[in-house]
């Protein structure tokens, strides 16, 4: 098998999604096979016996597993995920036809329990959670359509499906730190004034961004932050002053901007801000449990800051692939340098797929890139300027899915994907399996003797689930620096 047998057992009791396909686990006191990521009850070690095919599992006497579906698996056919897609077709496409998560549960004929275990699964949400995101983003559609310009913000809350202007108005600050009258002002002016959560804790996304003080992509001066981004055809840039309650955003550019840009700009704001995602249940779940309760210290309110787009995660995840940080950041900027489009003698935009897949192998090894790793950056930049990757629909998509098309993608392996789904996407349940602070963060929080193997991370990382996202930020950040 090429594995041995403690270390398929260890991947088992791991639950490790990327050995599905290399192995299955035959569970002989319950007559099942299973996939290595199975989340049912582990069984013991002396009733397990593994298998490299289905047909070995099943001469042995043994049936599919109901929960983990192995058979589907291997058909590349998963009938749970084709009704939750389904479901989420119709949430998206109308939010306002369903008035709860049980009237969700009834029309797509999949039950509650199991419905939450889905999108926890496959969208690191909950339904509810969906849901309400779906409603604002269709409210944020109808506040910028021109047909809609005399609808009032009331219409617009029942036409999405709440049923009071106040419950509306709540959560829309809270997805989008505007009020939606703000939102529909939009690209009137080159300014809008984004509301921070009373905890929001500046001085970490500050720090993220000022890690790389030579940077000609973003810069930090005090509590003021610039990054050199693409709005539309255009490079402007975006300068985010951050005060006690609000942020300030600016947008400067070399010629006129109209809605669609502003509405770009405002979802780059919160992006790098962290403001996509609140850490208040990840933090209640530290609170409630005293052996976990530590990790927190002094960090909460503690978020993630976003890339600027998935492509820059990604780019960052095969640049900075096992090299220090320092030169990491100088191989950024030379990417830039090379390849960015300047804004002006201090700012470039990071470069674009298209950009980076017109240069060649030889344009980056004499700039201190290795073969492989230009390889790799360029390889995959001309996937996704081809339309073979399409890594911005793939936002879209459950993140089971994201995850398998990202592993397929030469160079791209456990920690890149995690870390592209975790800074590009914005997923709350992942790990970075292999990354080596964390593994450090670990045991020192675990008191552990030596730093755990990938399989060990991944079981100690449990516990954090479904929010082991912001758990991993919280450890590296234990080291001393966002990793």
């Amino acid at each position: 098998m090429g594995l041995s047998h403690e270390t398929m057992l260890a991947k088992m009791y791991a639950s490790d999604k990327t050995s599905n396909g290399r192995f299955l686990t035959g569970v002989l006191s319950t007559g099942i096979y299973c996939l290595p990521s199975c989340t049912a009850r582990k069984p013991k070690a002396e009733n397990v016996r593994f298998f490299l095919t289905e047909l070995e599992a099943q001469s042995a006497g043994l049936r599919a597993c109901r929960r983990c579906r192995p058979d589907a698996f291997y058909r590349n056919h998963d009938p749970d995920l084709e009704q939750l897609l389904a479901l989420i077709a119709q949430i998206r496409e109308e939010p306002s036809g369903f008035a709860e998560v049980p009237d969700m549960a009834r029309k797509s004929e999949i039950g509650v329990t199991k419905l939450n275990a889905l999108f926890r699964q496959h969208y690191h949400t909950t339904p509810a959670n969906f849901l309400n995101q779906a409603r604002i983003n269709q409210a944020c559609r109808l506040l910028t359509t021109p047909q809609a310009a005399d609808t009032s913000t009331l219409e617009i809350a029942y036409v999405v499906g709440y049923e009071s202007l106040s419950t509306f108005n709540d959560n829309f600050r809270r997805i989008t730190s505007l009020c939606p009258s703000d939102y529909r002002k939009l690209g009137k002016s080159s300014t809008f004034t984004l509301l921070l959560p009373p905890s929001y804790r500046a001085e970490y996304i500050l720090r993220s961004f000022w890690r790389d003080t030579k940077s000609t992509m973003e810069s930090v001066t005090g509590n003021r932050i610039t990054k050199a981004v693409r709005l539309g055809d255009q490079v402007a840039l975006l300068n985010m002053e951050i005060g006690k309650e609000q942020v300030v955003c600016t947008v400067e550019t070399q010629s006129p901007l109209g809605s669609a840009e502003l509405i770009t700009a405002h979802t780059l704001a919160l992006r790098l801000l962290g403001l996509t995602s609140d850490p208040l249940s990840f933090e209640r779940k530290l609170e409630s449990q005293a052996e976990l309760k530590p990790l927190l210290g002094d960090r909460a309110g503690l978020r993630i800051p976003l890339t600027g787009d998935v492509f820059e995660a990604l780019v960052w995840a095969i640049v900075g692939q096992q090299i220090n940080l320092s030169f990491a950041f100088s191989l950024r900027r030379t990417l830039g340098e090379l390849c960015g489009t300047r804004y002006n003698e201090r700012y470039i935009a990071h470069p674009t797929p298209e950009q980076i897949a017109n240069l060649e192998v030889s344009d980056l090894t004499p700039k201190q890139f290795s073969q492989r790793k230009a390889e790799y950056l360029i390889d995959t930049a001309r996937l996704i300027a081809s339309g073979e990757l399409p890594l911005n629909e793939l936002a879209h998509a459950p993140t089971t899915q994201v995850e398998k098309r990202l592993l397929a993608v030469r160079g791209l392996g456990a920690w890149s994907v995690n870390y592209i789904l975790m800074r590009g996407y914005g997923f709350v349940d992942c790990v970075p399996l292999g990354d080596s602070g964390l593994r450090t963060a670990l045991k020192r929080f675990f008191a552990l003797e030596t730093n755990p193997t990938p399989e060990q991370t991944a079981t100690l990382m449990e516990v954090f689930a479904p929010h082991r996202s912001l758990a991993s930020y919280h450890f590296w950040m234990t080291l001393g620096d966002p990793a």
